[in-house]
Formats: structure tokens, C-alpha cells, sequence
């Protein structure tokens, strides 16, 4: 692997780190941040979020589309929930699912098309 060219001597430029300093975010929110995009490594979630994007769904339609086991289903919608992806209304008997927001549709467009350039 071919190594990453560096500086040739050490040195500061103190107004870019200045600058850095002044949008950056604690590390805390930072902390959340990252931990908001691991829900996003597993490709199930993935898959999940993607048949999501398309509408509304109960478990049931879940697992069919994704030919998983509904406990399985249930398991990620979970954790997808907890991260505030996905939300869910009940109709009857049946529990619906869909994307929290339009922030989910738009970080699954960009992934994509940053995925797909070339």
C-alpha cells in the first residue's frame, strides 16, 4: 500500500486551527454522531430502511420482502426505533412502520449516490 505524502517539516497554521475550533462540535455530539452511523453498518437495517423508503409496512411485509423470520424483523426495528429511523402507528391490531423523517430518506439518497459515482 502506498504511503500518504506528509509535510516535509512540522509546523502550525494557527488560523485553520482556529477556524476548526470554532464549528466543531463537542465530543459528546460527536460521540452520538458516530454512534447514529453504526446503526447504519448493519446491511439488514439497511435493507429495512430501503423497503421503508418506499412506504409503510408491518412486520409481516417486512419479513416477506426481506425473507427473514418476523422476530428477527422485530429485533432490528427495535434499534432502528431507538435510534429514531423509523417510527410506527397502530391500526387495529396491526403496527405499521415507516422512516422517522425525511433526514432518513436523505441520508439513504446521498449514501447511495456516493456509492454510485464513478
Amino acid at each position: 500500500m502506498k504511503e500518504l505524502p506528509n509535510c516535509e517539516y512540522m509546523h502550525i497554521h494557527q488560523k485553520t486551527i482556529d477556524k476548526v475550533n470554532a464549528v466543531m462540535p463537542k465530543d459528546e455530539t460527536l460521540y452520538d454522531l458516530a454512534l447514529l452511523y453504526s446503526v447504519f453498518a448493519d446491511s439488514t437495517r439497511i435493507r429495512i430502511l430501503y423497503a421503508l423508503y418506499c412506504g409503510e409496512m408491518c412486520v409481516c411485509d417486512l419479513a416477506k420482502i426481506l425473507n427473514m423470520t418476523v422476530s428477527s424483523i422485530s429485533h432490528q426495528l427495535k434499534t432502528l426505533k431507538i435510534n429514531k429511523l423509523v417510527k410506527h402507528r397502530k391500526e387495529g391490531k396491526t403496527v405499521f412502520y415507516s422512516l422517522d423523517d425525511d433526514h432518513v430518506k436523505r441520508i439513504l439518497k446521498l449514501g447511495m449516490e456516493h456509492i454510485e459515482e464513478k
